[in-house]
């Protein structure tokens, strides 16, 4: 954590496991494990949290990364020119768990912008839950619907540009709520997901 000018400021990391961006970055990685000057990769994804524009979202964000909650993770909707979401653990009972822990909806301060990272919710008033997307482009039409973001991609847009749209939003979540990643690996093996979640300060 960093405070800056009254502005908490969280840097949240994520390391993505993918069979279609990856793997070669990967057998190269093994064979520069005997030159470890070559390993100065940054990391794939880096998300600034601003705790100033939605105080809610950001603790939210915050504590599940903390926690190794999107650890996992898959990107389990892609709408391309539009956003990629993620954000239902992998374990059912973790899901469950988190079924009816909401946050109450907050002011949009900043517009959707292309990078910048929001909580999902539905129409309903305070839906907020753990599901989070990552804006492709503007969509400032979310701002009036209570679309409040909480951060910005500041390293690895590209990254998450090339995440899979191959399935589109054919998983289905309340499968996902039931089974977790087991419906997910078996249906949609070639989801990208988050490997690894954490926060540098």
């Amino acid at each position: 954590m960093k405070l800056v000018l009254s502005t908490v400021i969280t840097v949240a990391v994520l390391t993505l496991a993918t069979a279609s961006l990856f793997a070669a970055g990967q057998a190269a990685g093994a064979a520069s494990l005997k030159n470890p000057a070559s390993l100065k990769e940054t990391a794939p994804i880096v998300i600034e949290v601003h705790r100033d524009w939605a105080p809610l979202g950001a603790d939210r964000f915050y504590n599940l990364v903390k926690n190794g909650f999107f650890d996992n993770a898959r990107f389990f909707r892609v709408v391309p020119n539009f956003m990629v979401q993620f954000g239902m653990n992998g374990d059912p009972a973790v899901t469950a768990a988190w079924q009816g822990a909401t946050l109450k909806d907050e002011p949009t301060k900043e517009t959707n912008k292309k990078g910048y990272v929001t909580f999902a919710k539905t129409g309903a008033p305070n839906s907020r839950g753990t599901q989070v997307f990552i804006n492709f482009k503007d969509n400032g039409f979310l701002d009036s619907q209570g679309f409040a973001p909480f951060g910005q991609v500041v390293s690895g847009m590209d990254v998450a540009e090339k995440i899979t749209s191959q399935y589109g939003e054919s998983p289905n979540q309340g499968r996902i709520t039931a089974e977790g990643n087991a419906y997910l690996t078996k249906e949609f093996p070639k989801l990208d997901y988050v490997k690894k979640a954490t926060i540098t300060k």
